[in-house]
């Protein structure tokens, strides 16, 4: 039991007592961890956490909330202990085959809506593929926002496609995205207007020295790139060009210093790339690339954040 959180104190001690835990153990986000995990224990939403703070805990509701800051102080993610995260403003449920989505690869999704905009209007019958799918987050957030698209989500990992199948048929995708069991592209045969993925890029040595949140509860699978960390993007290169339609495109994420060698490899693979598109926080983070020679361009020069959004 954490020491002070007992019956009979407020919602708002609680929030308080927890929140000055996790800062002295230096978890990164103390107050937003609190909010989360007490609203989670209690079935309680922000605005709902906010309207209660005088509000005070019974027993079973204090000895709740201890539990879960408890996992969260053994280095659980908050989202691990709530089972699902928001992703470009959609709820995505998780399970131990998937990655968290993370806000960075929303520079993913970012990237491909420019340039669709750059192309034309966002109600053509796109096809997408998304490579490694995982919970489906990025799949899923491109079709909330092209109304007539339709896409395959991918994974060696069955129950990963499980996930994906439950998050579309939650979010009222069922019928716009199907998912398959392969390795990337391997088993596809149709061809797509656009492809992205997020894959593994975290070289195998580096492994061992991710936080403990991630190493711990991140499905190796979806990490480990191989001894360079390219393993991956060399698998996406050697089909892209065989599933993209003409004028089709592109769209990786890339890990921290990637840039230039994953625009080598995708470029052995016949696909040009443009410069790296960079997150919110001024890292290179997206990349986006055509089959060479494939006619007029994309701008990526001029694809930045800020240019698209989710809609409203």
């Amino acid at each position: 039991m954490i020491s002070g959180l007992n019956a009979g104190v407020s919602i708002a001690t609680a929030r308080r007592i927890i929140a000055d835990i996790f800062r002295k153990y230096g978890l990164d986000t103390p107050e937003l961890d609190a909010r989360i995990l007490i609203g989670h224990a209690l079935s309680l939403d922000h605005a709902a956490l906010a309207s209660n703070t005088t509000r005070l805990l019974n027993a079973e509701e204090a000895q709740a909330i201890s539990a879960l800051a408890a996992r969260r102080l053994a280095h659980e993610p908050v989202a691990r202990i709530t089972g699902s995260k928001e992703f470009w403003g959609l709820e995505f449920r998780l399970s131990p085959a998937t990655l968290v989505p993370r806000p960075e690869t929303e520079t993913v999704v970012e990237t491909a809506l420019a340039a669709i905009d750059a192309n034309g209007p966002r109600t053509r019958a796109l096809r997408i593929a998304d490579l490694g799918t995982g919970s489906g987050a990025l799949l899923l957030a491109l079709l909330s926002e092209l109304p007539n698209a339709s896409g395959v989500g991918t994974d060696v990992s069955l129950a990963a496609l499980e996930t994906a199948r439950e998050n579309a048929a939650r979010l009222g995708f069922a019928t716009r995205a199907d998912f398959l069991a392969c390795d990337f592209a391997a088993g596809l045969k149709a061809q797509f207007d656009l492809v992205v993925s997020n894959p593994p890029y975290i070289t195998s040595r580096d492994i061992g020295g991710l936080a403990p949140e991630v190493r711990e509860h991140d499905p190796l699978l979806a990490l480990d790139g191989g001894h360079d960390g390219l393993a991956a993007y060399r698998a996406i290169a050697a089909d892209a060009r065989r599933i993209l339609v003409p004028g089709g495109m592109v769209v990786v994420e890339l890990g921290a210093g990637q840039a230039a060698a994953v625009t080598a490899v995708l470029f052995d693979g016949g696909i040009e790339a443009g410069p790296p598109v960079n997150d919110l926080s001024g890292h290179a983070r997206a990349l986006l690339g055509r089959p060479v020679h494939a006619g007029k361009a994309f701008p990526t020069a001029k694809i930045a954040l800020g240019l698209c959004g989710k809609s409203d």
